[in-house]
């Protein structure tokens, strides 16, 4: 009798640990640190579709109704798309697990490929100057409601894309996905600064308007540039 009650006991004592073990575990898997993420992989992806259709939009339609501020917006998106592409790239080696020559794992690509944006958009922008300073003295004529309907559509676009990637992505922590919404939100800027530049040269004829808003979205370039680099290189 003594011997069952002991057994049963025992039983119960064992029962009650694998129980406790059990929970641990269940604890350990779902605690407060265990959760399904943002998933920036599908918001860059969908920004990275909605960039590379309004690029080819501006590029052509820059070409087409003559105007720079398209032209120097397709510029920026090209790098953007390119932007996207890489942090997408850069993901998926960040997903990758540690080895003994990198105990780090390759999370660190994601910071090197935001550092390229950074570099990129340098180019880019230097690119735009130039082409604008040859402008300024002799400046084409635009074809000013073609240019800021294609503006418009980019900036709808961008807009998207923004949204999108706050809305699937973390770009309050992830320094690849923040670049990746800063270069959306700078193009942005551009289709705006191409919108009033359409305005100004369809009320007034002024077409110098189209050099001078290039520079300034190049310069809005430069400025979310040297934010990524400065921010990548100091990590």
């Amino acid at each position: 009798m003594v011997k069952d009650a002991h057994a049963h006991h025992h039983h119960e004592h064992k029962h009650n640990h694998n129980k406790k073990h059990a929970t641990q575990d269940h604890d350990h898997n779902h605690g407060p640190g265990h959760h399904h993420g943002p998933n920036n992989k599908a918001g860059l992806l969908i920004a990275f579709m909605i960039t590379t259709g309004i690029l080819l939009l501006e590029f052509f339609g820059g070409l087409i109704t003559g105007s720079l501020a398209l032209l120097s917006d397709s510029g920026h998106m090209l790098s953007d798309s390119a932007a996207l592409a890489l942090s997408l790239v850069a993901m998926g080696f960040a997903a990758k697990p540690a080895t003994l020559k990198k105990s780090y794992g390759y999370l660190r690509f994601e910071i090197l490929a935001a550092l390229l944006n950074g570099v990129t958009l340098f180019v880019i922008a230097g690119f735009i100057i130039w082409e604008a300073g040859q402008r300024f003295f002799e400046p084409p004529v635009v074809d000013s409601g073609s240019m800021m309907l294609i503006a418009f559509i980019g900036l709808i676009a961008n807009l998207l894309s923004a949204w999108f990637l706050m809305r699937k992505g973390n770009v309050k922590d992830n320094i690849n996905m923040r670049s990746a919404y800063l270069h959306v939100l700078s193009d942005a800027l551009g289709s705006v600064g191409a919108i009033v530049a359409g305005l100004l040269m369809l009320l007034f004829s002024w077409y110098v308007a189209d050099p001078i808003i290039s520079v300034i979205v190049a310069l809005l370039i430069l400025k979310s540039a040297w934010g990524v680099i400065r921010w990548a290189v100091h990590i």
